[in-house]
């Protein structure tokens, strides 16, 4: 590190030039020129913004934001509340990197509280539902876990499962030798075991596995049942996220759900309030009707203090009426996404560019974050997002695929496949989620989405630190060193935009190469 204490504050940048000599000349346009338009609409393609000056490095850029009034972000990214995108697994990782997901309602109110559960208990370096096998179960189940996962270090219980008599523990070095893989793993498991008692502290189980040498230990209750596994590789997460988003006890990870507008919701918000819901987010296609008004007024009613956001809307009027009720957020978009077909079906939304600077516009005057939802499929649509106002990002295309979000991998024509659709294909809505296209009649559905299929995209574990990194080095070419300044230069027209021609957008891409590949991380 050089000698350089980490501690050492870092000596504030400052600009080469005044600020009368930064932006003497007004090149390009401000944003209020081409996005205040009633007539026409923009959207993220439409146009680019013009760098600035860079006085600092990629390192001083802060991307610290918020979702609602009072919950705030690292990283203003959310993964969206789809059943083929968030579920607790990307809501872990999405809070460990410093963003939040929200996890979908096209579920039992049951399978919704318990994947917010899962987030909530999760402590970074616990592990609440590892795999487990029984006594029974073969080295050749313990090898298709160690390849399937990429681990080793089994519990084994009475049961097979959590919440059972621990009996044992196989490890690598227990099975590696072991030739007939039809063996029972209670020949082979190891029985002497270190292990914590539950509710014993991060702190204290590290120091365990410290002096245990160990590579997994245990967490068990007063019956010796199995409920939880601290590994020893985890210890370095405390280390490696250190800008994680935490609720309000700076303990527990932040997590988001989604619910309707109908009188069974109430039920469902009952459900995931007690499980310690972090942001509630109010699930339609067209967010300003008297349902999604009543339903904020209740909750508004019944728990104060729960954050709201509300939405999808794109016109200024929407977002009034929402704010008005009691909305701490406001959700924009339709029928932007990548498989959305609402602005082709029902004839209704708006391009996506425009419906963010709009709404953010009224927004702003309240206090009220806004949420860009849809139109993403890049670091540079985050961008440009977020320059329109919007306070974080929404994205489902682009976790869709990853090996965090919900489903299995196939394979079609030599590539590894994931299934993808849109909340309002009818494939989704048969499942439940017709609720949020207001369909009474079960009989008669009207898609206003697709099902389809995504690449695998790996882990958002290298996929979120490589859209990060990607947003930083954005606002350093454009000059600001946060969101707020970011917003503060596009609302009085420092920062600069230019609308680009159909020529100028394929010139702005790949172009003039016999074959390329195009990366999406560098993991």
């Amino acid at each position: 590190m050089n000698g350089v204490s980490l501690d050492q504050p870092r000596k504030t940048p400052k600009p080469a030039f005044p600020p009368e000599e930064l932006f003497r000349y007004k090149d390009g346009a401000a944003a209020v020129d081409f996005l205040d338009s009633g007539v026409v609409g923009y959207t993220y393609g439409d146009f680019v913004m013009l760098p600035g000056h860079i006085y600092f490095g990629v390192e001083d850029v802060s991307l610290k934001s918020r979702i609602t009034r009072k919950t705030h972000l690292q990283l203003p990214l959310v993964s969206s509340p789809m059943d083929t995108v968030t579920e607790s697994e990307m809501a872990i990782n999405m809070a460990m990197q410093g963003g939040i997901g929200i996890i979908h309602y096209n579920n039992s109110v049951r399978e919704q509280k318990r994947e917010v559960d899962r987030v909530k208990r999760y402590e970074n370096g616990f592990i609440t539902d590892p795999k487990t096998l029984s006594p029974s179960n073969t080295v050749r189940d313990a090898l298709e876990i160690k390849h399937r996962y990429g681990f080793m270090g089994i519990p084994i219980t009475e049961s097979g499962g959590m919440n059972s008599k621990l009996v044992g523990i196989v490890t690598n070095r227990d099975v590696e030798f072991v030739h007939d893989k039809d063996t029972p793993l209670g020949d082979i498991m190891v029985t002497e075991l270190q292990t914590a008692t539950e509710g014993c502290s991060l702190e204290l189980a590290y120091s365990i596995l410290k002096e245990s040498k160990k590579g997994k230990l245990p967490i068990v209750n007063e019956r010796y049942e199995l409920v939880g596994l601290v590994a020893r590789t985890d210890i370095l997460k405390n280390r490696d996220f250190p800008e994680s988003s935490k609720d309000k006890t700076g303990k527990r990870l932040l997590c988001g759900a989604s619910i309707g507008t109908r009188m069974e919701d109430r039920d469902r918000l009952d459900a995931l309030v007690e499980v310690g819901v972090d942001v509630i987010v109010l699930d339609s296609s067209q967010g300003d009707s008297v349902y999604q008004i009543d339903m904020i007024r209740y909750i508004k009613n019944k728990y104060p203090d729960l954050e709201i956001v509300a939405g999808n809307v794109v016109t200024q009027n929407q977002a009034y009426h929402l704010i008005k009720a009691g909305a701490d957020g406001i959700r924009i978009g339709m029928g932007s996404g990548s498989i959305c077909t609402t602005q082709e079906v029902m004839a209704c939304g708006r391009a996506q560019a425009t419906a963010v600077y709009r709404v953010s516009k009224v927004a702003r005057e309240f206090d009220v974050p806004c949420m860009a939802d849809g139109g993403v499929s890049s670091s540079g649509h985050i961008i440009k997002g977020l320059a329109c106002g919007a306070s974080c990002v929404m994205m489902g295309g682009m976790l869709a695929g990853t090996e965090e979000s919900p489903g299995e991998y196939f394979y079609k024509d030599g590539v590894r496949l994931k299934k993808y659709r849109g909340m309002g294909s009818v494939d989704a809505m048969k499942k439940g989620s017709s609720v949020r296209y207001f369909s009474e009649d079960d009989r008669i559905r009207v898609a206003q989405g697709v099902s389809g299929a995504v690449a695998d995209k790996g882990s958002v574990k290298r996929f979120l630190p490589y859209l990060r990194m990607g947003v930083k080095h954005g606002f350093q070419d454009l000059g600001v060193r946060s969101i707020s300044e970011l917003h503060d230069q596009m609302y009085n027209g420092t920062l600069r935009f230019q609308v680009r021609t159909p020529a100028a957008q394929l010139e702005g891409n790949v172009h003039s190469l016999y074959t390329y590949e195009k990366s999406t991380h560098s993991g």
